[in-house]
């Protein structure tokens, strides 16, 4: 990825709003670098830490997940227990679930930024927190367990075999609605596009009437 700071990473659209957001891979680091910053600075997470990502597939979502990984913190998905959560609204008992008297941030994830109103005392607005933490960041030397019991190697590895597996590479522009909700799905459909270094055009909602058109414009070569 650090190969195009400049080039597209991940293009994100809604269909249902008729959002559309890019991110080049160095914007994506910055706000990977906050939400780190955030996470180890305000909710107390560090290398032994697990973190729930209760999110859907989308841009923020894919800071998310780079800045816990960036603190050497642990991704944990689904229903299991963890030391914080980062979710959205709809989400929050799920979190509080899995985290009991941990840390929770909630994502809006509104393309300008709003927070999210009338949140409980003591939950945390990701979008208002996340503001006055810096972009950059030293990544932990000695993470810990990054997903599904796996090592950092263990999951870059696998991501590059499900790449090899898929025909991918980093000259490919991939257009997907695929879902990041497990580990298989979130290795398959968003880290074995990054692993290469490839592009991402990630559709919610998709509107099968304008895929074609899609595939033109944002140049995509598979998906």
């Amino acid at each position: 990825m650090a190969s195009d700071p400049a080039g597209p990473r991940i293009t994100y659209y809604d269909d249902a709003s008729g959002e559309r957001i890019e991110l080049s891979t160095a914007t994506l680091a910055n706000w990977a670098a906050k939400t780190a910053n955030l996470l180890r600075d305000e909710l107390g997470a560090g290398p032994s830490s697990r973190v729930a990502v209760l999110l859907p597939a989308h841009w923020q979502t894919a800071a998310v997940l780079f800045g816990v990984w960036w603190i050497g913190a642990e991704v944990v998905l689904g229903g299991e227990t963890a030391d914080v959560a980062l979710c959205t609204v709809d989400r929050l008992a799920d979190a509080d679930e899995a985290v009991g008297m941990g840390e929770v941030a909630v994502l809006s994830l509104d393309p300008f930024g709003k927070s999210v109103p009338d949140l409980p005392v003591g939950v945390t607005d990701y979008a208002t927190a996340v503001r006055v933490h810096g972009d950059q960041i030293v990544p932990e030397r000695h993470p810990g367990t990054a997903l599904d019991g796996r090592s950092v190697d263990e999951v870059l590895t696998g991501a590059r075999q499900s790449a090899e597996a898929q025909g991918v590479t980093g000259r490919d522009r991939v257009l997907s609605s695929a879902s990041w909700s497990t580990a298989d799905e979130l290795t398959d459909n968003l880290l074995a596009i990054f692993a290469v270094g490839a592009s991402l055009v990630q559709v919610a909602n998709p509107d099968e009437a304008a895929q074609d058109r899609r595939r033109q414009t944002e140049k995509v070569t598979r998906g």
